[in-house]
């Protein structure tokens, strides 16, 4: 059998799609997968047990990367085509089964649900995360031993939605501290290139013996990998947020200008807290501008609300 799945080019999107490649790989154990998807979330797709290929679109002018993705599927009579983009490509390639996303999905459901929707699952398959022999060689390097790892993302692509970093801080030590959940943890902290500076913030606060700096060190898949090692994953809605939910770490998700109700981490030990006001509440003052935006848009969610929602699911979290 042979499946063509058309992703997302942003890490979040696409780890919320692989609930459909848990799916298929437990309905389908001998089927090859084709996975069109962008550059920087193809390394989480590597380790998929039916990965046929990945095929990487490079957005080009007048969507030429849809033609040259078309060139190189077209000759393939596929049994199964899943399409998140909605893209052309999926309405003209030969093929038994097509699953176009579309106006006939709920856009008010969570990515997960509306991902089950698309394939006409009563069940929403969570998302879930296969590694390589090397990233997970690559992973023990940064987390060698059985010692507890408080996994931290203190960043994301977008400042309005950063939670201060001494939030983080007192955080972090509320949880590593004595009588904390994780009471004598390292500390991995972990951001894309371009988002170095907040995260050394927060390494630097934590005792130089607990620290783990995965600080722009590696690609996505791998730095999933390296989370997937740890015993509890506190960051912004941003793709390692859902990374270490399909990765199967508990997972606290921060929130502020953004919607969980369609993002919040998927998963049974996951949870999330977020700022009281909503997102239209937080931008709507005069010359907001996503473009210009120099400052985060979090400040009003406190350690206190972030250490009652840990408190509040510590079962769901820590048992």
């Amino acid at each position: 059998m042979r499946i063509l799945f058309i992703t997302s080019t942003r890490i979040g999107d696409a780890v919320l799609s692989t609930g459909l490649l848990r799916c298929i790989n437990e309905t389908y154990p001998d089927a090859e997968v084709t996975i069109a998807c962008g550059a920087l979330p193809s390394s989480l797709f590597e380790g998929y047990p039916n990965l046929k290929k990945i095929i990487i679109l490079e957005k080009q002018k007048y969507n030429k990367h849809w033609f040259k993705l078309w060139k190189k599927v077209i000759p393939i009579k596929w049994d199964i085509v899943i399409d998140f983009r909605n893209s052309i490509v999926s309405r003209t390639v030969f093929s038994s089964t097509k699953y176009v996303y579309g106006p006939q999905i709920d856009s008010n459901l969570h990515k997960v649900e509306q991902a089950a929707q698309l394939m006409g699952l009563e069940n929403a398959p969570a998302p879930k995360l296969w590694f390589t022999a090397e990233q997970m060689i690559i992973a023990k390097a940064f987390i060698p031993g059985d010692e507890k790892v408080l996994a931290v993302g203190p960043t994301a692509n977008w400042v309005g939605k950063t939670w201060p970093a001494e939030n983080f801080i007192r955080t972090i030590k509320w949880l590593t501290g004595i009588g904390g959940f994780l009471e004598g943890a390292k500390v991995a902290v972990f951001a894309a290139p371009g988002e170095e500076e907040g995260a050394y913030k927060v390494l630097q606060s934590i005792p130089e013996e607990k620290q783990i700096d995965v600080i722009a060190k590696t690609d996505p898949g791998t730095a999933a990998a390296i989370i997937s090692l740890c015993n509890f994953f506190i960051g912004n809605d941003s793709g390692l947020m859902h990374s270490a939910a399909a990765a199967g770490v508990s997972t606290l998700g921060v929130f502020g200008p953004s919607y969980p109700h369609l993002y919040a981490p998927w998963g049974p030990h996951t949870c999330h807290v977020q700022t009281p006001q909503s997102f239209d509440e937080l931008t709507d003052y005069d010359g907001y501008s996503p473009q210009t935006l120099t400052k985060t848009l979090m400040g009003g969610l406190t350690v206190e609300a972030a250490k009652k929602a840990i408190t509040d699911n510590k079962v769901r979290l820590f048992d």
